[in-house]
């Protein structure tokens, strides 16, 4: 593996770890009523390595087959306790495809997190395993056709959560 690949490798594995020990920790209650911010950060860091992957040349794999992995683990748990503290605004719309889906569709910024970080898991554990081509290969794939989607609309979700934080507040205090 080139050095570029192995450096890149080596910056996304630090991102996607970051990216599942913060939501781990915003799940077990960290935060406090700011966990809108502190989530926005975590989705824009990782989305920032999906973006690189994205502009890179495509990683391929030799024989174009991913080595086998044991089941990835379970990650429910995160979910549940992100739904818990997410609450009321755990549910939100997003257009899935604004090229060839543009209906409003119902999400969930639970789902979303947890899809992103199940994607990241899994090619952490090709990391791990001293596999950090399969890994890229794929961040790169899974950040194509699963959890850069869910981590755009996650952002847009808690942008704007943020926004309605602040600016709602500022509304009022100007009404007063």
């Amino acid at each position: 593996m080139s050095d570029q690949w192995s450096a890149l490798a080596d910056e996304i594995a630090g991102h996607a770890q970051n990216y599942v020990d913060g939501l781990t920790r915003v799940a077990g209650g960290e935060g406090g009523d700011g966990i809108w911010s502190l989530l926005l950060v975590e989705v824009a860091q990782v989305s920032l390595a999906g973006a690189k992957l994205g502009a890179s040349q495509d990683v391929i794999l030799s024989g174009n087959w991913e080595p086998p992995l044991s089941e990835d683990p379970d990650i429910d748990g995160v979910r549940t306790a992100l739904a818990e503290r997410l609450g009321a605004v755990d549910d939100y719309a997003e257009v899935f495809d604004p090229y060839k889906d543009t209906s409003v569709t119902p999400y969930r910024l639970s789902d979303d997190l947890t899809a992103v970080a199940a994607d990241l898991i899994h090619g952490l554990r090709h990391f791990e395993a001293g596999r950090p081509h399969e890994a890229l290969w794929w961040w790169q794939y899974s950040y194509f056709n699963t959890w850069g989607n869910h981590a755009g609309a996650a952002m847009r979700a808690l942008q704007a959560l943020a926004a309605h934080t602040r600016l709602d507040v500022a509304e009022e205090a100007l009404s007063t």
